[in-house]
This record gives structure tokens, C-alpha cells and sequence, in this order.
């Protein structure tokens, strides 16, 4: 068995066996979904007559698999590097492609079923989400996306030494940026300024490109600056990842 192939299972038995991340990955978000879908049922987001599911629908959709890459990958890092699991993987001939690539294909996978699972939810007759032909795009919005906040993960594991440090400085960045990505409510409300400086965060076009995929809500052109946005984001944050990746916390 090749190095790659052997720390993808080692990923993958260590997900199905941690409930609690199960739950937080794949029945957290159906909560947002069935507590926001429920009470906004049958409402308009705006003048155009959009329903308010095809809104919130697609920007928790991003959130969830966003935060799921984020953790998965900052949470293994930090806790190979500190039981050192790092220094004896070193002493093998594995490359560092095949430990981000491990976890990559783990972290695609994972959100692929979210996707999945959370699409079929929110197209129950109780939510009624309006799902565009477009649909199938969502897949390559969905891969540049995971790849992007994977790498935003790997720096957090690069840098944090518990899971404590590990929650903290994920849950600094997510979750501000759900609220100013617009991921629970429109853009349209904030103030100009904090609209402005959405188009900074990542999350913002994955919040975009998913709406379009899903709903039909802008145009193809938008798709493909929304990709290319998260691309960008993904080769930088791919460059500082690979610089500051640490095999081990002593010195």
C-alpha cells in the first residue's frame, strides 16, 4: 500500500469513528437549515420575488463545508505534529503532497456528502429550495472551495499547539465571516462599506458561486469569477501552508 493510500484510510477511520464530528459536519448545518427555513417559510428575500430558502439555502450550505475543511484539516494537523506522528512519518519516504493530499481527498469527499445530504433536505415540499438546471456546476464550485479553505486550515494546524488554540482561531475566522460573507442573511441589508469589504473573504464568492449553481440567481460569467476568486485564494493560501507547515513543535 502507497503512503498516499495509507493515510487516506488512516483519515478516513479516524472521521467515522469520532461521532461528534460527524454531528457537527453533517447534522449541525440541517439545524441552521430547518431553524431559519422554518421560520422564514414562504417569505421573499426581496422586491424580486426570491424565496428566502433560495437565499439561505446555498450560503449555509458554503458555510458547513467550509468549516468542515477548515477543522478537518487544522485538527489533524495539530494532533499528528504534537503525538508526533509527523517525525515518524518523516522517517519515511512520504512526501508532504501525500499528506495534504490525503486529507484532501478525505475533505472533498466529506463535502460532497454534505452536499448531497443537504440539498436533498432543503428540497423537501416543508422548505421547498427552487433548484436551478444549473445544479451540476456545483461541483467544480465546490472543489475550488474546499480547496481554498483547506489551505486556510493547514496554516491554523500549522500554527496552534492544542485543540483548544485549534477551535479558537478557526471559530475567529469562520464565524465572522459566515455574518460579513452574508451565509444567514443578505448582503443587501449591511451598510455599504461591510458590503464592500465582503469581496475580501473568501466565503463571499463561495456564497455566490453556490447561489448561482443551485438557484440560477446570476450568470455564468459571475460562476466563473467566483471560481477564479476562490482559486486565487487557494494558490495563496496554498503558498503560506506549504511555508509554514511544521513536522514537529520542538524546536
Amino acid at each position: 500500500m502507497s503512503a498516499y493510500a495509507a493515510l487516506t484510510r488512516a483519515s478516513y477511520r479516524s472521521h467515522i469513528r469520532d461521532k461528534t464530528t460527524i454531528f457537527f459536519i453533517f447534522a449541525f448545518p440541517l439545524l441552521f437549515l430547518t431553524v431559519f427555513g422554518l421560520i422564514f417559510h414562504g417569505q421573499k428575500v426581496d422586491q424580486s420575488g426570491r424565496q428566502y430558502i433560495d437565499y439561505i439555502a446555498p450560503g449555509v450550505l458554503s458555510w458547513a463545508v467550509a468549516n468542515a475543511a477548515v477543522f478537518g484539516v487544522a485538527f489533524v494537523l495539530m494532533q499528528w505534529r504534537r503525538d508526533d506522528i509527523f517525525r515518524l512519518i518523516r522517517m519515511t519516504p512520504t512526501p508532504l503532497t501525500a499528506v495534504f493530499g490525503s486529507r484532501y481527498v478525505i475533505a472533498v469527499t466529506i463535502g460532497l456528502l454534505q452536499t448531497m445530504l443537504f440539498v436533498s433536505i432543503a428540497l423537501l415540499p416543508v422548505f421547498g429550495l427552487s433548484m436551478a438546471s444549473s445544479w451540476p456546476l456545483v461541483l467544480p464550485v465546490l472543489i475550488i472551495g474546499i480547496t481554498a479553505f483547506l489551505m486556510i486550515g493547514a496554516i491554523v494546524g500549522s500554527y496552534a499547539k492544542t485543540p483548544e488554540a485549534v477551535a479558537a482561531a478557526a471559530n475567529c475566522m469562520m464565524v465572522p465571516m459566515a455574518f460579513l460573507s452574508g451565509s444567514f442573511f443578505p448582503l443587501d441589508a449591511m451598510p455599504g462599506w461591510l458590503q464592500t469589504l465582503s469581496w475580501l473573504f473568501p466565503l463571499r464568492y463561495l456564497n455566490d458561486g453556490m447561489s448561482i449553481a443551485l438557484t440560477g440567481d446570476g450568470s455564468l460569467t459571475g460562476l466563473v469569477v467566483d471560481c477564479a476568486a476562490l482559486a486565487a485564494f487557494a494558490g495563496v493560501f496554498g503558498l503560506i501552508a506549504l511555508k509554514t507547515f511544521r513536522w514537529s513543535d520542538r524546536a
